[in-house]
C-alpha cells in the first residue's frame, strides 16, 4: 500500500511539472516583429521586468467603422537589450521574439518576449 501511494504521489508530481512547463516555459512561437518603438520602461510591485511597444505600420479593425494601429507589446528579460531600446526609443525596429502559452511574473507581463534585436534604423 506505502509503494502505491509513492507511485502516485511521483506520478502526480511528473504530470504536475509537465504541465507547468508545457504552460510557462515551452517555447510556444518565435518570429520577428517590425516597427517602431513607441515605449520601453521598467515596472512592477514585486517583479521589475521591462515591458515595451513596437507601433506597427498599417490598420486594423476590431470593430466596423474604428480605425486602429498594429501594436505589439512585449517583454524583455536582458537588462542590457531593454536598456538598447531605451536609449533608442521612436526608432524603427526588426526584433526577435519567442511567444509561450502564459507569462510569469519574473518575466514579464506579456507571453511575448524579445530576445535579440535583428536590424535597427532610423524612422523614413
Amino acid at each position: 500500500m506505502k509503494k502505491i501511494i509513492l507511485i502516485f504521489i511521483a506520478l502526480v508530481v511528473v504530470v504536475v511539472g509537465g504541465i507547468i512547463y508545457w504552460r510557462y516555459y515551452r517555447v510556444f512561437g518565435e518570429g520577428v516583429k517590425t516597427g517602431v518603438l513607441n515605449y520601453m520602461v521598467r515596472k512592477g510591485d514585486v517583479f521589475k521586468t521591462y515591458e515595451g511597444k513596437l507601433i506597427q505600420e498599417g490598420i486594423r479593425s476590431r470593430t466596423p467603422g474604428a480605425i486602429q494601429s498594429y501594436e505589439f507589446d512585449f517583454s524583455v528579460t536582458d537588462p542590457k537589450l531593454a536598456q538598447q531600446l531605451m536609449a533608442n526609443s521612436g526608432k524603427e525596429f526588426d526584433l526577435h521574439y519567442k511567444e509561450y502559452h502564459a507569462a510569469v511574473p519574473w518575466r514579464g507581463f506579456s507571453v511575448f518576449i524579445v530576445d535579440s534585436i535583428v536590424a535597427m534604423r532610423t524612422q523614413k
